[in-house]
């Protein structure tokens, strides 16, 4: 097969780098290749050969120092001759066995396409065949696949080799295992979307919050004023959806990191059975879920929304291996940990275990590696992130637990999840809306209150709330407004109750600070649909309780009174622990 005729070849190359008298030749990359592929070298690819003529073609002399060089290089190489029926591989060093895991006697004889999978780009498959159609170099990245079936990316370089008379003898290929920086390299593209996609979920919260305010805090106050059970029932249904809005913003900040954790006793089968509904609906009707609940297992200590959204996580992961419909089982019992808690990584104790299994293919060792791994994922593109084990495994280690995941190809996955049981065992109860609640709420004692809020309608329904309360009630829609309403007040304002996010010249922090700083005595209560963060910068929150949008009465009443009853009693909270709570790393 002799050199394609091209009359830019001349012209458009370096001059040919002659070496041993002429013995061979080549023409140097001269930086033709960079930023297509992975280079080695680190640097500029400008001396290496990207086309070579040889004088001695055969392959039979393999007593010379460079046969040794390239069998005792860690670089994977390969030579095909496109002469034979399919460019057929006649030579690959020791490197490259070493790489894909195939011996000698399965490579030689075969096309390189044997490396390919099913989702390997077909796009750069054809760059390659038509460089090797040109006979020219070519650089690309391919998703290869090892003999055990293992995929990596592959960064290949591949560049002809032709006799003196111009006829092409070979195809040289080196190869790079770049899996490693491909994988780095996508995670830090995916955080930077989840950032995004954090951050706007973030900004639309707030303003979301507010909404689920006024909706649950009208219909709130619209059960607390009939009796008529025809009223009271469609009333009660919105109540739960708005409840259901506030949890799914909560899960959603949670992804974006912008709440805490708020870890309580919590019945983990009561959770389950209440949460079956939503997950059988969430799986399909070809999954069904079973529930292996043990009788008087302990409440466990962790966060119940979080807790609902990891094993929805798990469940959807358990439905993906299953495409064919399969069984779900999600168990709970106790387990005690003494002797062998160094195993599981844990202290000594009682412990809450939850595991989900499942019925599918299960995963092979390489993958099980992997499996809480950010970003890492079997599935096709675009049908998944790779972060829900992930988000899982966050979630449990910061509820000072441990993720356990066992598998076996063609067995199945069992998920378990240990919490710390909970020291007391009262768990806590969905609160219901009370048909008389001035009976348990703590009552004003003709306190004043000034209550700063940007939103007018939110502002009404706290000013009502607080007013049926028993408080004086002052209002302002920013913080200059709220300066200048408490210095007409001439310190009659016990308690600042404002919102974190506000337009104007300050936030609801800077303003609790100035606040202080004049009257070192009054009482701080917090409220925000989202932004946390914010309640480590400035003094005021080492003294201030936080209450989240959208709260209900009876807990705004609660954290009211304790805000006026902990008047003066500022907690000096060291900076390096001033954070509000463990914070969701999933």
């Amino acid at each position: 097969m002799k050199r394609n005729e091209d009359p830019r070849h001349e012209a458009s190359h370096p001059p040919l780098d002659v070496q041993g008298d002429g013995q061979s030749a080549g023409v140097p990359a001269a930086g033709e290749h960079e930023h297509v592929s992975y280079n080695p070298t680190g640097g500029p690819g400008i001396h290496h050969w990207q086309e070579a003529t040889i004088s001695r073609p055969g392959l039979d002399e393999r007593g010379s120092v460079f046969f040794a060089a390239i069998e005792m290089t860690r670089m994977p190489m390969i030579l095909t001759d496109p002469n034979l029926p399919d460019n057929p591989i006649v030579f690959a060093n020791r490197a490259f066995q070493d790489l894909t895991g195939y011996t000698e006697e399965e490579v030689l004889g075969r096309n390189c396409r044997f490396l390919q999978g099913a989702n390997t780009d077909r796009e750069s498959v054809a760059e390659l065949r038509e460089a090797v159609h040109e006979q020219r170099a070519v650089s690309v990245e391919l998703l290869n696949y090892k003999r055990d079936g293992t995929p990596f990316w592959n960064a290949c370089f591949i560049a002809p080799v032709f006799d003196k008379e111009d006829r092409l003898l070979y195809f040289f290929a080196s190869q790079l295992d770049v899996t490693r920086r491909r994988t780095s390299e996508q995670a830090f593209r995916q955080a930077q979307k989840m950032e995004s996609i954090g951050q706007l979920t973030a900004g639309l919260a707030h303003d979301f919050n507010n909404l689920l305010q006024v909706v649950s805090g009208n219909l709130e106050l619209a059960l607390s004023r009939t009796d008529d059970e025809a009223m009271r029932r469609p009333l009660e249904n919105a109540s739960r959806a708005a409840e259901r809005g506030a949890k799914l913003t909560k899960q959603l900040l949670a992804f974006a990191r912008k709440t805490r954790l708020e870890s309580k006793p919590t019945n983990l089968n009561t959770l389950i059975a209440e949460f079956g509904e939503m997950l059988e609906n969430s799986v399909g009707p070809q999954i069904e879920v079973q529930l292996n609940l043990r009788p008087r297992v302990p409440s466990a200590l962790v966060d119940p929304v979080h807790l609902e959204m990891a094993v929805l996580n798990v469940l959807i992961n358990a439905r993906d291996a299953m495409p064919k419909g399969g069984t779900v089982t999600i168990s709970t019992s106790k387990v005690h940990l003494n002797g062998n808690a160094a195993a599981h990584h844990l202290p000594p104790g009682d412990y809450v275990a939850l595991s989900i299994s499942d019925e599918g293919e299960g995963m092979p060792p390489h993958v099980l590696e992997r499996a809480t791994e950010p970003f890492f994922t079997t599935k096709s593109q675009g049908k998944g992130t790779g972060l829900g084990l992930a988000m899982v495994h966050g979630f449990v280690q910061q509820s000072l637990g441990r993720l356990e995941i066992d598998s076996e190809q063609g067995k199945g996955t069992t998920i378990r999840m240990l919490f710390p049981a909970a020291v007391s065992q009262r768990a806590e109860a969905p609160r219901q809306p009370s048909r008389d609640p001035a009976h348990t709420e703590p009552r004003g004692k003709s306190e004043t209150i000034l209550v700063v809020e940007d939103s007018s309608d939110v502002l009404a329904l706290a000013r009502e709330h607080l007013t049926a309360l028993g408080y004086t009630v002052l209002t302002a829609r920013d913080a200059d407004e709220a300066l200048i309403v408490f210095d007409r007040a001439e310190g009659k304002i016990d308690l600042l109750f404002t919102d974190l996010v506000m337009p104007g010249s300050m936030n609801g922090l800077a303003l609790a600070d100035v606040v202080r700083e004049r009257e070192p005595c009054i009482g701080i209560l917090l409220t925000t649909g989202y932004n946390d963060d914010l309640l480590t910068k400035g003094k005021a929150s080492a003294g201030a309780d936080v209450i989240g949008k959208p709260y209900r009465r009876l807990e705004l009443a609660d954290r009211v009174r304790a805000a006026l009853d902990n008047r003066g009693r500022e907690r000096q909270v060291p900076a390096s622990i001033q954070a509000p709570g463990p914070r969701h790393e999933g």
